[in-house]
């Protein structure tokens, strides 16, 4: 059975328990002090931070809320050289979204600019886009009537009720044979409805045939930092759609692995967080974070893709499979712009094939494995290789850390594959 959620797939890293639905529609309360706490935790938080002589946070509801260095996350370093950004981020346990605005003003006070940011959190990220358009609104009316809170108050009033419960919009486990089927039900709204039209292909676009490093990088669950100046937003969706890279369908395999967690937009009050965490993927306008370099694994400034760890460094050079798998890509996307020439729009389903085409690419290579290890022989040599679609020799290194990170440990490595 194909288990649903009001989150995307690769944020649910959390149990939250679901709630039953009553004969007469309502939703039932919950049924255990667990299930009760969970529900109590997916309340809206609404807040308003302000840029002045710092950072600070102007206002807030619930009042209740830990929102202790909100201020620094709803405002992006560097903001002040922008006039609109908006900022995804993770407090916690919850994901929020702000919009940020500066106006030029006439005040000494204000040293000439006004600078505001309306944010929202939630335990949802995918129901964050829903906000968009209000808190864009919202921090326009900020800037020019400041203190005036009661559209924000109404609005929360009205929407401080429960979340959408477990049980609607995103699939979060699969059957392996139903993933192809339920892409273009489930998977791909997810995508529509956290990321402008259009957003996966401009992510490849950008990176080109280095998005398989990117790719390798990803699946390996390195940790990876995302530097970029302001506007931060576009960025904030390099990070989700780097996520998706590693993305995989078959049941139990990555069970055992860190979790590649989003962190968004982070900045210099999140060091001890990052500190303690073994794999993820975030961004920062902070150049100071090119120093911290115990931080990060992988550091990418622009299409520039480095890392300072000498293990990692033949990674960040292309093998023949990935230039000629960037090929394919590349003609599939062709094929594809052409036939649908005619409907005007297919943004939708160019979407479909980059999400399916890596999809597949790591279902295909633990797919192989799997046979592999089940076999007389668990040998790796390189006809299995090449079955995954890897260079046998260029892709040796990144092979020998799929194997050690996903736990094929009994797996034997043929020696032709020993030399580069």
């Amino acid at each position: 059975m194909v288990e649903r959620s009001d989150r995307a797939p690769l944020l649910d890293w959390e149990e939250i328990p679901s709630t039953e639905k009553p004969a007469d529609g309502g939703i039932r309360g919950p049924r255990s002090a667990r299930e009760y706490e969970a529900r109590r935790q997916r309340r809206v938080c609404f807040c308003l931070s302000a840029c002045d002589a710092g950072n600070m946070l102007e206002w807030c509801l619930p009042k209740d809320m830990d929102l202790e260095g909100v201020e620094f996350k709803a405002i992006a370093s560097g903001s002040h050289r922008v006039s609109t950004d908006f900022i995804y981020f993770r407090k916690g346990r919850y994901f929020g979204l702000a919009c940020f605005a500066n106006m030029p003003v006439e005040s000494t006070e204000e040293r000439g600019a006004r600078m505001k940011s309306v944010g929202i959190l939630s335990p949802s990220y995918t129901l964050l886009y829903r906000y968009m358009s209000f808190l864009e609104h919202q921090v326009r009316l900020q800037l020019q009537s400041p203190g005036h809170y009661s559209p924000l108050e109404a609005f929360y009033e009205d929407k401080r009720a429960l979340l959408p419960p477990s049980g609607q919009d995103v699939v979060t486990a699969f059957p392996a044979n139903a993933w192809g089927a339920a892409i273009n039900h489930s998977m791909h709204p997810e995508m529509k409805i956290t990321h402008p039209a259009g957003c996966m292909s401009q992510f490849i676009r950008f990176f080109g045939e280095h998005i398989m490093v990117l790719w390798k990088l990803a699946l390996l669950r390195r940790r990876i930092l995302i530097f970029s100046p302001p506007p931060v937003g576009v960025v904030c969706y390099r990070v989700y759609c780097c996520c998706c890279l590693a993305n995989i369908s078959i049941p139990g395999v990555g069970v055992a692995v860190p979790e590649f967690r989003p962190f968004f937009y982070v900045n210099v009050a999140d060091i001890s967080a990052l500190e303690n965490e073994l794999s993820y993927v975030a961004c920062t306008t902070e150049k100071i974070f090119e120093e911290k370099k115990d931080l990060y694994d992988v550091y990418v400034d622009n299409q520039n893709v480095k890392t300072y760890r000498d293990g990692l460094k033949p990674l960040l050079r292309l093998s023949g499979a990935d230039k000629e798998k960037y090929r394919k890509l590349t003609e599939q996307r062709q094929m594809l712009l052409y036939s649908l020439e005619e409907n005007g729009d297919c943004v939708s389903s160019e979407e479909d094939l980059f999400i399916l085409f890596f999809l597949e690419q790591n279902n295909r290579i633990f797919q192989t494995l799997s046979e592999v290890a089940g076999s007389p022989d668990p040998t790796v040599t390189q006809d299995s290789v090449r079955a995954m679609g890897l260079d046998p020799h260029g892709d040796r290194l990144f092979l020998l850390h799929l194997l050690e990170i996903y736990g094929y440990d009994s797996l034997l490595v043929s020696e032709q594959l020993c030399c580069s």
